[in-house]
């Protein structure tokens, strides 16, 4: 799997080679093949009040947005299938932290899980569907920190 973290940020939040080690982890329970690639962008205030309000016409940053792709995207030769890219605002996980009374690495975490499971078709617009995923987030997260 091909995990590539950009950020938009500096100085960096969050430990990168463990958020890549998070996203792998996610895609492997998940079972999503090796030859797949992961695109997670680190994206401020700013951005992601633009991102949110062109793709869902909602004014104001949210969290996390994730772009997939159609059948998943088609790629030449043997290079890795796209998945999609996950865009998360770390400066909103971090007041979204303090208002939860936990660290912004775990906010951070969350996001990231979060992100990946909506490109494997995992929902919260239904209340059934939003118990599930959110059970299936804290699986996965508790899962990662026990393993």
């Amino acid at each position: 799997m091909q995990i590539r973290v950009v950020s938009h940020r500096e100085p960096e939040p969050l430990d990168i080679a463990a958020f890549e080690r998070l996203a792998r982890f996610v895609l492997s329970i998940e079972g999503v093949a090796e030859d797949t690639e992961l695109s997670i962008a680190l994206v401020d205030d700013e951005e992601m009040a633009r991102l949110n309000e062109q793709y869902r016409g909602v004014s104001g940053p949210t969290d996390v947005l994730s772009f997939g792709c159609d059948d998943p995207c088609p790629t030449p030769g043997d290079e890795p299938v796209t998945l999609g890219d996950v865009v998360i605002a770390p400066a909103v996980a971090e007041r979204q932290a303090a208002d939860l009374g936990h660290s912004v690495e775990h906010e951070l975490d969350v996001l990231l899980v979060h992100g990946i499971l909506h490109l494997l078709g995992y929902d919260h617009e239904a209340h059934d569907d939003a118990g599930a995923m959110a059970a299936r987030e804290e699986t996965i997260i508790d899962a990662y920190a026990g393993g």
